[in-house]
Formats: structure tokens, sequence, C-alpha cells
């Protein structure tokens, strides 16, 4: 229950979290958090991003040196039909599946354009 009296909502929400509205200790705490919160230098940050294109990760290198070798796609179209013990109507639809089960990589150095 709120306490009647001439507290508004916010000093009733002050007292609640500092202990005391208005106390010392409770502004040089804000003070200290707001020097905090500053905002963030751009220039500063701008080398990292200039350098990531360049810089090797775990990702970069697996997918430089292990290609993908080419799994062609089967689409097919399956018509609509009648299923189950109910015949209950299917709309048409289309799938994919690839034509090997796994996907398989190349080894560094071997041939992976398209055939």
């Amino acid at each position: 229950m709120l306490p009647h009296g001439q507290n508004t909502m916010m000093d009733v929400w002050n007292q609640g979290t500092t202990g005391s509205a208005g106390s010392a200790s409770s502004r040089q705490l804000l003070d200290a958090r707001s020097e905090l919160r500053r905002p963030i230098d751009v220039r500063a940050t701008q080398p990292l991003q200039d350098n990531a294109a360049y810089t090797r990760t775990a990702q970069n290198e697996i997918y430089s040196q292990f290609k993908r070798l080419p799994n062609p796609d089967l689409v097919m179209y399956v018509f609509p039909h009648l299923a189950g013990s109910d015949p209950a109507p299917v709309p048409g639809y289309t799938t994919v599946f690839p034509l090997y089960q796994r996907v398989q990589y190349a080894m560094p150095g071997e041939r992976v354009e398209d055939y």
C-alpha cells in the first residue's frame, strides 16, 4: 500500500531505492554513474572496423581452406492428392532434396570449380 501524504510517486520510488530522498551519498552515486556513461568516441572505434575484413578468424580459415563441394538440389513437385485413412485433400507443393546425403568439403588445393 502507498502511504497517504504529500509524496509523489517519484518520491516514493527514490525513497525505496536509495533509503532516503535527496541524500548526499545518493547524489554522489548518481554523479559517478553519469560520468561513466559517456558517449563512445567514433574515431576510436574506426580502426577496428577497417581491419575487420583483413583479420584472420577461425571461420575465415575454414571457409577459405576447405571449400564446399557442389551438392546439386533436386526440386520436385508433388501433385495434389488425397492422403490418410480418411482421404484428406493435400494441395500440391514443391520440395527440395539435396543430391547427396551429407555436405562434402574439398581438401586444400582440390578443384572446386563447377564441372
